[in-house]
């Protein structure tokens, strides 16, 4: 995608996921990556990140987060 390329969604639109996982699922856009096409939504796209201890003192943890997702995937309600 082209640079300064302008996205059909803005920050803080209400938008509906149209394919993927979270299909049907609604939430609010966050945060936009121009330069890819992605943008960030609210409660949507949770990933696991599997962290092991540094120490034999330290336990290891499970992170989640939201990934982005393809504008192209969204629709605006």
């Amino acid at each position: 995608m082209p640079k300064g390329k302008n996205l059909h969604v803005k920050i803080g639109d209400n938008v509906k996921i149209i394919s993927g996982f979270d299909k049907n699922k609604t939430g609010e856009v966050t945060k936009i990556y121009r330069n890819t096409g992605k943008i960030l939504v609210k409660g949507i796209n949770f990933k696991f990140k599997h962290i092991k201890p540094n120490t034999e003192s330290d336990v290891g943890e499970i992170k989640q987060f939201e990934a982005p997702i393809h504008h192209s995937n969204v629709k605006l309600i």
